[in-house]
């Protein structure tokens, strides 16, 4: 069977296949560390919080007018990016280009209106603990999104160049997993500091 196998070589496949290898693994290690921080954010915010004299919590009803909206934005963006991994799978490079561009440009639109949500604010960074716990939390993140919306945009480009496939698509998971990471994380910071003060958290 040697001889056969070594006569009749096989096409050796050059580079992981589908979701396999280690820059899916090492995308995932990446998650779960970054995940940790934030979860370090959290815990301090409701440590905090809950040590804390009345009148901590500098926003009692935070204004959800532009952070309700912002939130269901990116958290659409997440849908659509993966509509583009799908269209990837399915050999439909029109249908990948709509999600990876669409969830770049919903990811930047996510980046402007915080933006505005944090000019909104009658405090700053350093007014008080609450404030530079919000400020660095809400600030972490959206360098997070501005790191996934630069990989979207380079998945963009190199399923323009028609690089990918569903046999070579591991780069586009790995890209994919991130963004889904970063929706998923504000959808915890949105709950921490937009939610929890409805609910008499910190007063």
């Amino acid at each position: 069977m040697s001889e056969t196998a070594l006569a009749q070589p096989e096409k050796l496949p050059v580079g992981p296949i589908g979701r396999h290898g280690i820059g899916y693994w090492g995308v995932g290690t990446l998650v779960a560390s970054e995940a940790a921080l934030f979860a370090y954010l959290l815990f301090a915010y409701f440590y905090t919080g809950a040590a804390a004299q009345p009148g901590w919590l500098l926003e009692p009803a935070p204004p959800l007018k532009l952070a309700l909206p912002n939130t269901i934005l990116l958290l659409a963006s997440s849908l659509v990016a993966w509509v583009g991994e799908r269209g990837v799978l399915d050999r439909r490079r029109w249908q990948a280009l709509l999600g990876f561009g669409g969830a770049a440009i919903m990811g930047t639109g996510f980046v402007v209106v915080q933006w505005f949500e944090w000019k909104a604010k009658a405090y700053g960074l350093g007014t008080s603990s609450y404030a530079s716990l919000y400020f660095v939390t809400t600030g972490f993140h959206i360098a997070h999104v501005i790191v996934g919306i630069g990989v979207l945009v380079a998945i963009f480009a190199w399923t323009a160049l028609d690089y990918f496939s569903p046999r070579r698509r591991l780069t586009v998971s790995a890209g994919v997993l991130y963004w889904h990471f970063v929706d998923l994380v504000w959808l915890f910071v949105f709950a921490t500091y937009y939610v929890t003060p409805y609910l008499g958290f910190g007063r």
